[in-house]
């Protein structure tokens, strides 16, 4: 594993300080972009190396990963434990998307309703990310990690239960309340590892990793659905969340040592976030990252009722397409980390899948609407495979040009982004309903607008063009 940057020196600042490049033995010094705003070292491509320790000893839980040695012999478990939490939120939302018209006949409810129980999962992920990243900043990762671990599973519980559709919403954000633990520290641990292209190249490795769950679980929830009903993908929901705190309890280090958390509680919290926020480079990659997730979970949310109301597929016609959809963006994802990272400047990678999910989003429109006359099912599931593929060109990048902007708030820089994106897609959920279960239009619209709105925001806020120094320069040596 790459060392954690930054020399013990370097970590001097006043809290929600974003810190300047380092000089070649490690000190701070100032420096900015053509806008007046001081630098990360991340951005100019500047990393400085820790000492390595002559001996270490591997990993435990609770103790601080210390070292480059230490963080090698513990990388290939943690990846995967990272990529376990980073899975929660498709574990938790696709594996019951083939269910949603038998919930909306279950409950008897009409389906804008049931979309809302998505609706109530996505939102409790994007607030609790806001909660859960600064706690992190403050007591540790492991912590707020198993604490929000165990109350998930208990919401996972109660949604099995619920009588309602007013109770499963409830019960659901709860559920994601808790969830967003996983999300919000998994990202922040990776903050705590990985500098520059190696960060980039992790968040790819995880989307490998975390790819598999959207792959696997409308498959699996398809199968549930033979044999048992909706409350049996609670059940099981319920069981892999157990698995993953034991493992996390048992296996996961501490990545945060105690010297580099922060005090003070909210009101700190709020300070960094403020700093963040201020810096327009970092808000312009937030809004473009969480405008093209509204996209995809326009998908995610109407993909269930167009496949198989409108084009009278089977749940488990559904479930392969949906995988397939998830394979093109998990294959993409490993071209960006494995080929481009590294060799072509991030911000130039960010734009192609931005232009490429703008076109295919363009073309789910003129197929739903009409204007390229009657068109079966193929054809729309071509465009959605193009669309969901170039996400993987465009999520992990957005999240990595976003950290390389700080080092010392990863918590609450992790929340923000994490916040940001589902609370967008909260939105955009239950707009893609709003036109009934038999027009894919919605749809269309919303993932047109929202990937309009994303290329908007990258061009007028993060400005790749404008020489600022970072994502074109950064490159490795070799």
């Amino acid at each position: 594993m790459p060392e954690r940057g930054g020399s013990a020196r370097d970590r001097t600042e006043p809290e929600g300080h974003i810190p300047g490049p380092t000089d070649p033995e490690g000190h701070i010094r100032d420096h900015t972009d053509p806008e007046g705003r001081i630098e990360d070292a991340r951005t100019t491509g500047t990393r400085t190396a820790a000492p390595e320790p002559q001996d270490t000893v591997p990993a435990r839980p609770g103790v601080p990963l210390a070292g480059r040695t230490a963080a090698r012999r513990t990388g290939l478990l943690v990846t995967f434990i990272l990529g376990g939490l980073t899975a929660t939120p498709p574990l938790a939302m696709d594996m019951y998307l083939p269910s949603l018209p038998e919930v909306t006949s279950s409950l008897h409810a009409p389906a804008a309703t049931v979309q809302l129980t998505l609706t109530g999962c996505l939102a409790g992920m994007a607030l609790g990310q806001l909660l859960v990243g600064p706690m992190s900043d403050k007591w540790g990762r492991r912590r707020p990690l198993l604490v929000g671990l165990v109350v998930y599973v208990v919401a996972t519980v109660l949604c099995a239960l619920a009588p309602s559709v007013a109770s499963l919403a409830v019960f659901r954000l709860v559920q994601g309340l808790a969830g967003a633990a996983g999300i919000v520290i998994a990202r922040a641990v990776v903050r705590d590892l990985y500098d520059g292209v190696a960060m980039a190249r992790f968040f790819s490795t995880l989307m490998l990793i975390s790819g598999v769950a959207p792959i696997v679980a409308p498959l699996i929830g398809g199968q549930i659905l033979r044999v048992t009903d909706w409350r049996g993908v609670f059940v099981v929901l319920t069981v892999v969340g157990i698995a993953l705190t034991a493992l996390v309890a048992l296996r996961l280090p501490e990545t945060l040592p105690l010297d580099e958390r922060h005090g003070g509680g909210v009101p700190a919290a709020l300070r960094s976030m403020r700093a963040l926020l201020a810096d327009r480079v970092f808000t312009g990659y937030t809004l473009t990252g969480g405008f093209a997730f509204a996209a995809l979970f326009a998908y995610i949310s109407a993909s269930p009722y167009v496949i198989q109301d409108i084009y009278g597929a089977s749940p488990q016609t559904f479930s392969l397409l949906f995988g397939l959809n998830s394979v093109g963006l998990v294959v993409t994802g490993q071209v960006n980390g494995k080929l481009l990272v590294g060799r072509v400047g991030l911000d130039k990678v960010l734009a192609t899948g931005l232009a490429v999910i703008t076109l295919a989003a363009t073309a789910l429109l003129l197929m739903s609407a009409g204007v390229l006359g009657e068109v079966g099912l193929a054809p729309v599931a071509a465009a959605l495979f193009v669309l969901m593929s170039a996400m993987g060109l465009a999520m992990p990048n957005t999240q990595a040009l976003a950290l390389m902007r700080t080092r010392h708030n990863a918590g609450a820089a992790s929340a923000l982004l994490g916040t940001t994106s589902f609370l967008i897609g909260a939105v955009a959920s239950p707009l893609v309903g709003i036109a009934g279960e038999h027009t894919a239009v919605p749809m269309a619209v919303v993932q047109l607008g929202a990937t309009l709105v994303a290329v908007a925001c990258f061009v007028a806020l993060c400005r790749p063009w404008s020489g600022r120094p970072g994502a074109e320069s950064l490159r490795e040596d070799n």
